[in-house]
């Protein structure tokens, strides 16, 4: 008689035990609820407080702008501007940058990634991405030179001026994963705060689609391979003056960003891509690379066009087309980035000339 008794006491512990449970459950889904509202509503307070910081110095930046040569100073006005400049800096690098609208994401993300956040607030974060988009541009600069020497090489002394038809597409299926894995890196690095000119992202769009089709490109061989294979050629030793000029924008221009960056000229998430160098030792010596690369890449491509006349292939013109429109897009780019540098230092030169006056 004992057993009942005892069954029905260890069901009533339960069924107390398994009350307090549903009970406080209910209590920590209230305080979660009553956290989540109240932080939501000091989460808005401080978006909007970020809000209106990011428009004042949008507005204090338009009005000193704005502002007549007479009515400031130069030297103050500059001064001014860096003072806003490192104001902004402070406000998108910082921990209120999460409560800023971020860029849109773009179609290219939403095609590959879905309709995801990429995002992040964490600092480290930011830097470690843009850490692994330089060593990815250190390392594929190396492989830019080496691959189309390669098989520059084993045509001369091994395959007989001939260049067969798998390594030449292997080459162009790793040009492919590159500009993909570039645009993608490129676009998340943009939403999470870095400048990089669109045309440099769209630039690979470019490349992506001509390495594309240069997939389901026909290499002839035998008889007169060395005449049929004239373009590919030509694109092989583009692709190697593309590596050394890599190259040296990676040496260059990426010591000139870190000293931009510690004198609060530049954001720490900026990178170099396609800019030219900012001193101007640099300048005179990788400027001109890059108009021969960007002159022998439009080259190139008016190449491929007259072949297409004795030999038409829809290939061979679409890649002509692409090579026209990137070189005329790169020097374009180019020209900009020096005009503006040029403008600059004139605005410097100016300004140190006016210090002098004064004193």
């Amino acid at each position: 008689m004992g057993e009942p008794a005892s069954d029905e006491k260890l069901e009533r512990t339960v069924a107390e035990e398994v009350s307090g449970v549903v009970e406080s459950a209910k209590e920590l889904q209230e305080s979660c609820a009553s956290l989540i509202s109240r932080t939501s509503r000091e989460e808005e307070a401080i978006r909007q407080r970020a809000l209106a910081v990011d428009s004042t110095i949008r507005t204090l930046r338009a009005s000193i702008a704005s502002v007549d040569n007479g009515s400031l100073n130069s030297k103050e006005a500059e001064k001014l501007v860096e003072e806003l400049y490192r104001a902004s800096c402070e406000l998108s690098e910082g921990d209120a940058a999460s409560f800023l609208p971020s860029r849109s994401h773009g179609w290219f993300l939403r095609k590959f990634l879905g309709p995801i956040n990429v995002r992040d607030t964490r600092k480290d974060v930011k830097l470690k991405l843009k850490e692994e988009y330089n060593s990815l541009r250190d390392r594929t600069a190396f492989l830019f030179l080496f691959f189309p020497s390669l098989l520059l090489g084993l045509r001369s002394s091994i395959w007989g001026g001939c260049l067969p038809a798998l390594p030449v597409q292997l080459y162009q299926g790793w040009l492919l994963f590159l500009y993909t894995a570039l645009g993608l890196r490129e676009n998340i690095l943009r939403v999470n705060g870095s400048a990089i000119r669109p045309w440099w992202i769209y630039h690979h769009y470019f490349a992506m689609a001509m390495s594309l089709i240069c997939l389901t490109w026909e290499i002839d061989r035998e008889p007169n391979c060395a005449q049929k294979q004239r373009a590919m050629q030509l694109f092989l030793q583009w692709a190697m003056i593309q590596g050394i000029a890599m190259l040296l924008q990676n040496r260059y221009q990426r010591q000139r960003l870190y000293t931009r960056i510690a004198l609060g000229k530049a954001r720490r998430m900026d990178v170099v891509w396609g800019e030219t160098a900012g001193v101007e030792g640099q300048l005179w010596l990788l400027a001109p690379i890059l108009f021969i690369l960007q002159g022998l890449q439009a080259y190139g491509g008016m190449l491929l066009l007259k072949a297409a006349v004795f030999r038409p292939q829809w290939q061979v013109i679409a890649c002509g087309i692409l090579l026209i429109i990137m070189a005329v897009g790169n020097f374009a780019t180019t020209v900009q980035t020096l005009v503006a540098k040029s403008r600059f230092k004139a605005k410097m030169k100016k300004t140190k000339v006016s210090q002098m006056a004064q004193t």
